[in-house]
């Protein structure tokens, strides 16, 4: 297992080289080195790939286990979980977010002392517990054979010169953000270049899209159409700029004296910018006015990720901690703080690499931090559990997000390059299948929308901006995605932190080899160092 954390570690190094600009000949001479390191470690994990050995797969051992907590939620909790919703066309879900996971696929946890535990019963339906179970696993087979059948055209879109680190949907409109300072504009029907937002002299670390109705109240104030739509991005040049898509121009820019490495829009009150900084600053900043509101010291390394939900905020950093805001919608000081979670209650700490990304839906929050795993914050109790997003331990998770009711992540294993999305159902965290074509790039950022026949159109970013558009499943064009089954995840089941046997180990140590990709081998030379530093660890990792 040592030789395989260390071989993961290199590639992960090298990976972290291939994304710069300018290489030296020590730094392109380990470059060369990867397809050997991959070979090793492809060979390594074929040696640790039994039931018993890969993390993630529940072995033999464990099934009496699950069994028996399975047939004990059956007696003691009732369930209140609605039927599956049918999202194969986006469609949203009758519940809320925060509802309860059936009780075959959620881990029981035991009532407090003295507590009573409620009978089995029926609920207002008139279903028995494993009637609705019957009805739920009935329509989950239909949508897992729905997507098993899906069909994608993918179109790449050309332009950017370097990393593309963040992409956002407009309508018929894609918004990107790279590394190369830019902000494009791209218009879908005809996967061609739009707009080029140039004025940025930092590389674009985050982009955001404010709802129609805080735009038509900007519009109006600057004599523009009420159906202009404005687009916020955030750039290591320490500002975050405000660009109306009809005209392609910047309308305001805010100076936030720090790397800017994250930002969202906060849609309560008058509207909040909300900005996360290389230095673990969290700032709000007027909608109304564009004047600061609040700076808190949140986090002790930068924030990676910063995500709204209703009126509260979510905000994760490179150390591993996520912190919980709620917005008071006030002029000072908008955003109380709900909950700290930090690396150590996160298990986070020091294993991330600086890719920790977040995606909230209701009492949780799921979190790709760079392994195998999804991780998942219940914010309200700090209670974690973890769900498989590779069945083998060289696979990495760089994002994560949710459309209707598909939990999608990314996934990239270090051992043969190979990139997919793997797909989930929600609330239940259940795999449903995996998305791949040939060549596939590792994919750093993601965006979805329907279109109006709702089907599905996302868009993936990395070294390339790829659209994927869905194809009617009848149709005779030939489909550019493979769909395929990952058994090894199909195994597994939702993880609390406290089920495995296998502890998370950081590979996080110096390599004092000579002719290795030395701890410090990823790290930016010279004047790269510092801010910029902190910005290049959190969103190209």
């Amino acid at each position: 297992m040592g030789e395989v954390r260390k071989l993961q570690k290199k590639l992960r190094q090298i990976e972290n080289l291939e994304i710069k600009i300018n290489l030296s000949p020590e730094e392109k001479f380990k470059i060369s080195r990867k397809a050997e390191l991959r070979s090793r470690l492809a060979e390594l994990q074929l040696q640790l790939s039994g039931p018993q050995q890969t993390l993630g797969i529940v072995g033999d051992g464990n099934k009496e286990k699950m069994k028996r907590q399975v047939q004990h939620a059956l007696e003691t909790l009732p369930s209140q979980t609605p039927p599956a919703a049918k999202i194969l066309k986006g469609e949203t879900e009758s519940k809320a977010a925060g509802t309860p996971e059936p009780a075959a696929r959620q881990r029981v946890v035991a009532p407090p002392a003295g507590s009573e535990v409620p009978p089995r019963s029926r609920d207002k339906s008139g279903c028995s517990p494993e009637q609705l179970l019957q009805q739920e696993e009935a329509e989950f087979s239909t949508l897992k054979t729905s997507w098993e059948k899906a069909r994608f055209r993918l179109r790449l879109l050309e332009g950017h010169s370097d990393i593309v680190t963040s992409v956002v949907a407009v309508d018929n409109l894609v918004v990107s953000g790279s590394r190369d300072t830019t902000v494009k504009v791209w218009h879908v029907p005809t996967a061609t270049e739009q707009k080029n937002l140039g004025g940025h002299t930092g590389g674009v670390t985050c982009l955001s899209v404010p709802p129609p109705e805080y735009c038509k109240k900007l519009a109006w104030s600057l004599s523009l159409s009420d159906k202009e739509r404005f687009i916020l991005s955030g750039s290591a040049d320490s500002h975050v700029k405000i660009w109306a898509l009809s005209i392609g121009q910047c309308v305001k820019s805010i100076y936030t004296f720090n790397v800017v490495t994250a930002l969202c829009f906060a849609p309560e009150g008058d509207g909040y910018i909300i900005t996360g900084s290389d230095g673990g600053k969290v700032q709000a900043w007027s909608w109304h006015t564009f004047q600061n509101c609040q700076s808190v010291n949140a986090h002790q390394e930068a924030v990676s990720s910063i995500q709204s939900q209703g009126p509260l905020v979510f905000s994760g950093s490179v150390e591993g901690g996520v912190s919980v805001w709620e917005n008071q919608c006030s002029d000072r000081e908008p955003l109380k703080l709900l909950h700290h979670w930090s690396g150590q209650v996160t298990g986070i700490s020091g294993g991330s690499d600086g890719r920790l990304k977040l995606s909230p839906r209701g009492d949780r929050v799921f979190l790709a931090y760079g392994r195998a795993w999804i991780k998942i914050l219940h914010w309200r109790t700090g209670m974690i559990s973890r769900l498989t997003n590779h069945s083998s331990i060289t696979g990495v998770t760089d994002c994560v997000h949710q459309t209707g009711g598909l939990l999608i992540g990314s996934c990239y294993d270090l051992a043969n390059g190979e990139s997919s999305l793997n797909l989930f159902s929600l609330p239940q965290c259940r795999y449903l299948a995996s998305l791949s074509w040939p060549d596939a790039p590792r994919i750093l950022c993601f965006a979805t929308w329907t279109t109006g026949s709702g089907d599905h159109r996302w868009v993936t970013g990395g070294r390339d901006l790829i659209v994927w558009e869905q194809l009617p499943s009848s149709g005779k064009q030939r489909s550019d995605v493979t769909v395929k089954r990952d058994f090894g995840m199909e195994s597994t089941l939702l993880e609390s932190e406290g089920d495995t046997e296998e502890d998370e180990e950081t590979d996080d140590y110096e390599d004092n080899e000579d002719e290795g990709t030395g701890g410090g081998g990823a790290r930016p030379e010279g004047g790269e160092e510092g801010a910029s530093g902190s910005w290049l660890r959190c969103v190209l990792q």
